[in-house]
Order: structure tokens, then sequence, then C-alpha cells
């Protein structure tokens, strides 16, 4: 049931981008709502794996994945309608893909993603439910907003710029708390692989 409810973000996120680029007014304020609805699954996931102890590594994986496809598909869109710099999208990558491919060495021992982290600081940045929550609903509130905005520049609206500053505080809070998430991984993660090689 988890990994279904993790899975079925794929199809509604591209509903939600054939909505953001052809949808009429109405629909892209609907957008808003969806677009965080769909933030919300991924805590959905998380509870449901839990009470039904369905935790698995397959499921780490799948959410890792889904999670960074929303990222990643979200921050260029979003820069290519100009509601953000392409910067954005740029340095959420770069964190990713060297994240991941720390990770992935890990994973081939059978560790998921959170059980590779070791010390109690870097714990509480990558996997601690407050940082997951926090930087999850940073996400969710820039997404929302970024679409929000969009739709009141298509609508010619005058508080088109109020929150386009607002989207671009949340944008820039998410990318922060992005970066400062992923370091820990990345300093364990070398860390531990030169051990390896001057072990080895």
């Amino acid at each position: 049931m988890a990994n279904l409810i993790t899975i079925i973000r794929f199809p509604m996120l591209f509903i939600y981008l054939g909505i953001l680029y052809y949808g009429n007014q109405n629909l892209l304020y609907w957008n808003v709502p969806f677009i965080i609805f769909i933030f919300l699954l991924d805590s959905l996931d998380g509870w449901v794996a839990r009470k039904r102890g369905e935790s698995s590594l397959l499921g780490s994986v799948l959410d890792i994945a889904t999670d960074r496809t929303l990222e990643y598909v979200l921050w260029v869109v979003f820069s290519h309608l100009g509601l953000i710099p392409v910067i954005v999208p740029l340095i959420v990558l770069l964190r990713g893909t060297t994240v991941d491919a720390v990770r992935s060495v890990g994973m081939k021992s059978g560790l998921s993603a959170f059980d590779q982290i070791q010390s109690p600081w870097s714990r509480f940045l990558v996997s601690s439910r407050f940082m997951r929550a926090t930087y999850g609903v940073a996400k969710a509130v820039a997404a929302g907003t970024l679409s929000l905005v969009w739709a009141l520049q298509v609508d010619g609206s005058p508080w088109f710029q109020a929150f386009h500053t607002a989207g671009l505080v949340f944008t820039w809070l998410s990318v922060f708390l992005c970066v400062i998430r992923g370091l820990p991984v990345l300093i364990e993660g070398f860390n531990s692989l030169s051990g390896q090689r001057t072990s080895s």
C-alpha cells in the first residue's frame, strides 16, 4: 500500500504539469492545492509504511526516486517559466546526484539511505522527522506559492509581485535545507569510502 501511494505521485505530477502549461484560469488556481496534496502524499506513504510494517529497502529507494523526480521536474519547470533563477535547479541537481551516488554504495550493502548516517548531529539533519518535515513543508509551500504566482501572472493580477517574492523566499529556504541535509551524507560517505580504500 505504501509503495502504491509513492508511485501514484508520478502520474499526478504529470497531470499537474499538463494543467500548468495548458490549463485554463480556473484549473491553474486548482493546481495550487493539487501540488500541495502531491507533497502531502510523501508524508502519508511513510506513515502507512510504519503503521502496516511495510518499511523496506525497496520502499526507501522508491521514496527517494519519487522525491527526486518531483523536486527536479518542478524546479526545472519553474525555472523554465521564469519564476525562479536557473541556479536553483542546478544546485538541487548537483546536490541530488552527488548524494545519491554516495548513497548507492551503502545500498549495495543493504543499508537504506537513512541507516547509512552515523553521527547524532548528521542523523538529526538528514533523517529526523523534524528536519524531513521542515524540508517537506518548505518545498510544498514554495511549489504551492509558485503555482499561485503563475496563475496570478496569467490572470494579470496585481498580487503577482507580492506572492512572487514570497515564493522566492520559500524557494531559497528549500535550497538551503536541501544543501545542509546533503552535506552530512557527502562528508560521512566520502570518509567511509576513503577508509575502505586505505584498509584495502
